[in-house]
């Protein structure tokens, strides 16, 4: 029966239909062909219902309204000025101001797709012009955005902490050592291209004029330092920060910049609505078809796998993540999430790992799988929106992924780097 249900979900979602209909529809054969005993269909929007059911998703639709309130009000695009005031300059500095926009984005949205929609259409034609590779523009674009749910607030972490009943704030503190590590890294990578193929660069900015982007973008910049910072010294909560970002985005695009009418404020709602609800019902179809994975034990099966190969903490983090790697090439993060922590929990409360650490690890992997072909969500992404073909950018994004391993790879082996700053929490 488990063969069946799987067949069913891949075949439904390669065939084009929404991931969240596809889990839905294959619940529903499983129940209907339950081999032990009917099950009555009534689980379905009970299943629905529980999976949705904790305050701390409140924060998702926060969260994804400040940054469309980010998009819409002017922010993203003074964060760009501001970021080519500080890096254009360096060798291949567009390529640096992409990766410097989206770590500061990150500071906000918790959606690397958010993030690759917003930087995307604004840089993406400009390293065209500038006569960059259409495809390394692209892979440059995703990289960047894959920094958004690593370091906080991220929408895949919020959903691993309700899984998990773990702090949110801590697992948000976690992702920041490794998503700054990202970052570095990837600057470093677009320097090295940029040195071999001679890509372009912008003049050295004089103080007066970094000042100058430094007063235009003041209150931009501001804003992800107090969501981090005010979780991180305990001045708010999870849901507090978030609220707070959305508030303050909407005060600073309507009578700061006053970027932003009647028009497009409602514009900014109603698509922030639309993105919640896409993330919220995906959460939700998840839910019956994980309550007919744990009913057939599946879940029991998998963490018994892994105790029977895995001896010690270390051991059972490379099982994981060999897993979880080959799992994000196929499926999105936020299915993946609900799907398989249930299984790899008890696996890791088995071993001695600590719950913070095996979220950061089991969020970093997925969200490599959003830069791994053939269902690489970010790769589908600034192929739409740069009008790129998708091969291209598969090419060019290879460096960046090395990369994305060598870190993933530095978290497994030293827990401290991910657990110092939850630990000052």
């Amino acid at each position: 029966m488990l063969t069946l249900i799987f067949f069913v979900f891949l075949a439904a979602t390669l065939a084009g239909f929404d991931v969240g209909l596809a889990m839905i529809g294959a619940a529903v054969i499983g129940m209907i062909l339950h081999p032990l005993y009917p099950v009555d269909l009534i689980m379905i929007p009970l299943t629905m219902a529980n999976s949705v059911n904790h305050p701390a998703l409140v924060t998702i639709p926060l969260f994804v309204l400040a940054a469309e309130l980010m998009n819409h009000g002017g922010l993203t695009r003074r964060l760009v000025d501001w970021a080519l005031s500080v890096v254009g300059h360096v060798k291949g500095g567009l390529s640096q101001v992409a990766i410097t926009s989206n770590l500061i984005m990150a500071g906000v949205s918790g959606s690397a797709v958010a993030d690759a929609a917003a930087t995307g259409g604004l840089l993406v034609p400009a390293m065209k012009k500038e006569g960059y590779p259409d495809g390394y523009a692209g892979a440059v674009i995703a990289s960047g955005a894959m920094l958004g749910p690593i370091i906080p607030p991220s929408i895949p972490m919020i959903i691993y902490a309700v899984i998990a009943n773990v702090s949110v704030i801590k697992l948000f503190m976690a992702g920041i050592v490794p998503g700054l590590l990202l970052a570095v890294g990837y600057m470093v990578i677009c320097w090295l291209i940029a040195r071999v193929r001679n890509y372009p660069s912008r003049e050295r900015q004089t103080w007066k004029a970094f000042l100058a982007a430094t007063q235009h973008s003041i209150f931009a910049l501001g804003m992800p330092i107090i969501v981090v910072l005010g979780m991180r010294f305990g001045y708010v909560t999870d849901i507090e920060a978030a609220a707070a970002a959305a508030l303050y985005a909407l005060l600073v695009s309507v009578l700061i910049y006053r970027a932003m009418g009647w028009r497009e404020l409602m514009r900014a709602f109603r698509l922030a609505t639309r993105s919640s609800a896409t993330i919220l019902f995906l959460l939700a179809a998840a839910g019956p078809f994980g309550w007919l994975l744990a009913e057939a034990k599946i879940n029991d099966a998998i963490a018994n796998g892994i105790l029977a190969l895995a001896a010690d903490p270390l051991t059972g983090l490379i099982l994981i993540n060999i897993i979880l790697l080959i799992i994000g090439c196929f499926l999105e993060p936020l299915p993946a999430l609900v799907i398989f922590v249930p299984s790899l929990l008890p696996v890791g409360a088995a071993l001695g790992i600590d719950p913070v650490h095996l979220g950061l690890v089991m969020v970093m992997n997925l969200m490599i799988g959003m830069l791994t072909p053939p269902v690489g969500l970010l790769l589908f992404v600034v192929a739409g929106i740069g009008s790129i073909p998708l091969g291209r950018v598969i090419r060019a994004v290879f460096p960046f992924l090395l990369w994305s391993f060598m870190v993933l790879t530095i978290a497994t082996l030293f827990p401290a780097i991910v657990l110092w700053l939850p630990g000052q929490v």
